[in-house]
């Protein structure tokens, strides 16, 4: 167990499937195939609000319904207001779009270059290659595409994807993502990671993943014997809350490091789930404590029908200006904005800096108190001399 933590949950168990037998319990394609995907099933296991039995309704429309067992076992039944049961029943309020969301909020679609490939940033792509998760987060910035309850028919076309990135030699780093690139089969894994591992130019490749969050079981000797071979690759894990850091959860994440695989990870900031400062406190810390880095904060895309979840981007701030100074800076995340339509990753820090003059820069430090630090201090002339020999000899 995990001590000083306010919020401790380490849940370790099969909860209402105690029943099952462990070795199918282990089994991640039992846990797919045993997913909660229809409302009644839901209405089996817990009472619904008429907000979540109304967006249960119309999940086929927008973004299906789909829960593993092991997740589901995360949520507190009696409680509506459960941090984990926000994030994976569907509520009404999906139903609500406001005139400043979009289906398409991060501009993906204006940057595709090539069936799944997505080239915004000159040195590096995002590679979908699949639209399938092994559960459905509510606020899904590819809503459009995941699942297909949008029939938009998205048909990764691997092959024309790695033509792609062998064509153009300014491409070092490739972001697989989706859907979830590990609920590929191993072989289909093995032969994406395998083809960019030849690609001269290719430096590393990350992995964009909730499976370890949702489907811990997936991370398999098979699975890691794979990234160990096609290195180097990094893992992008997406933990919103503490209760997800679960005893299951951080023996993959143990496994996932051991193959030599560093991990990040990347939070969206939610009402009612992770918009406070202890609560993102608690989970930080526990991510370093699963050799996870805490890397990025995001502010929830303006995806259609998210108001509902999405927190005032002042809670953000606040939260990053309550983290610094009062935890190791490892723990604090950048908190981004996805900027709309295709305006990239923009930081959002607190206002540490008052001023900057010709002389000076002005700052404050956590507590608020006033610093100040010259921008350059004249140096002797010896010294001046020193310097620029140096700079003669480098040119």
């Amino acid at each position: 167990m995990f001590p000083n933590d306010h919020l401790e949950n380490w849940f370790n168990g099969q909860g209402l499937w105690s029943q099952v037998s462990a070795k199918d319990w282990g089994n991640w394609i039992w846990q797919l195939q045993n997913r909660i995907t229809k409302l009644d099933q839901l209405e089996q296991l817990l009472d619904l609000t008429p907000e979540e039995r109304e967006g249960c309704y119309h999940a086929n429309k927008k973004l299906a319904l789909a829960i593993t067992p092991y997740f589901f076992n995360l949520i507190d039944r009696d409680n509506p207001y459960c941090p984990i049961r926000r994030q994976v029943i569907p509520q009404g309020g999906e139903l609500l779009v406001s005139p400043d969301e979009l289906l398409d909020p991060v501009g993906e679609e204006g940057s595709m270059v090539a069936p799944g490939i997505v080239h915004r940033y000159p040195d590096r792509i995002l590679f979908l290659v699949t639209d399938r998760c092994a559960a459905y987060c509510r606020y899904c910035t590819r809503s459009r595409l995941v699942s297909n309850a949008q029939d938009y028919n998205f048909h990764p076309e691997l092959d024309a994807g790695l033509n792609y990135i062998e064509k153009n030699s300014e491409i070092r780093d490739v972001l697989l993502s989706g859907g979830d690139p590990l609920l590929l089969s191993d072989a289909k894994l093995e032969y994406i990671l395998k083809r960019l591992k030849a690609i001269p130019h290719v430096e590393f490749i990350r992995i964009g993943s909730r499976i370890p969050v949702f489907l811990p079981q997936r991370i398999t000797p098979r699975l890691l014997e794979i990234l160990r071979l096609h290195g180097p690759v990094w893992m992008s894990l997406h933990v919103n809350h503490p209760k997800e850091c679960t005893m299951e959860l951080k023996a993959a994440c143990d496994q996932i490091a051991f193959a030599g695989v560093p991990m990040g990870n990347q939070s969206v900031l939610l009402r009612g789930v992770n918009d406070s400062v202890s609560v993102m406190q608690s989970l930080v810390h526990r991510l370093l404590m699963m050799r996870v880095r805490p890397y990025y904060l995001y502010q929830c895309d303006l995806i259609t029908g998210s108001a509902h979840l999405r927190a005032d981007i002042a809670k953000g701030i606040e939260i990053i200006r309550g983290l610094r100074g009062h935890t190791t800076g490892y723990a604090i995340p950048q908190f981004v904005v996805d900027a709309p339509e295709g305006g990239g990753k923009v930081p959002i820090n607190p206002e540490y800096v008052k001023e900057i003059t010709e002389a000076e820069i002005v700052m404050r430090n956590f507590q608020g108190d006033e610093y100040r630090y010259p921008r350059s201090t004249p140096l002797p002339g010896n010294a001046l001399d020193f310097l620029r020999e140096g700079e003669e000899i480098l040119m």
